[in-house]
């Protein structure tokens, strides 16, 4: 989740309404992350 785009997140968030199964929790955490600029910290955790 953390290579999507930010304004595909933002596109989601503006919308009101995730999709649900628990996919909803990631792009909202995945949002989080991306706005707070902390998703240089998570990129490298992708290789382990």
């Amino acid at each position: 989740m953390i290579d999507v785009p930010e304004e595909y997140l933002l596109w989601f968030s503006r919308k009101g309404k995730f999709p649900q199964g628990g996919l909803d929790y990631l792009i909202e955490m995945t949002l989080t992350v991306k706005v707070k600029g902390l998703d240089n910290l998570v990129k490298p955790l992708k290789h382990l």
